[in-house]
């Protein structure tokens, strides 16, 4: 909820981390977003990401990473 206005304002960025952290599924980032308080689910379009020239990854925990 916090960063809400933000990322409305300018997008998803990083900020200080090295990569933004991306769910694959509803439920998922439902689950995530509970950590920090109330969740927020936005819906990204990786595909346009992806052919913008973000590079979107798997780490080797299974979470998304661009």
């Amino acid at each position: 909820m916090r960063y809400l206005d933000s990322i409305l304002a300018q997008g998803v960025v990083s900020g200080k981390r090295h990569h933004v952290h991306l769910s694959a599924d509803i439920t998922t980032a439902s689950s995530v977003g509970q950590h920090y308080g109330k969740s927020i689910v936005l819906r990204i379009d990786s595909a346009s990401m992806a052919e913008q020239g973000h590079t979107i990854f798997l780490s080797d925990n299974s979470v998304w990473l661009v």
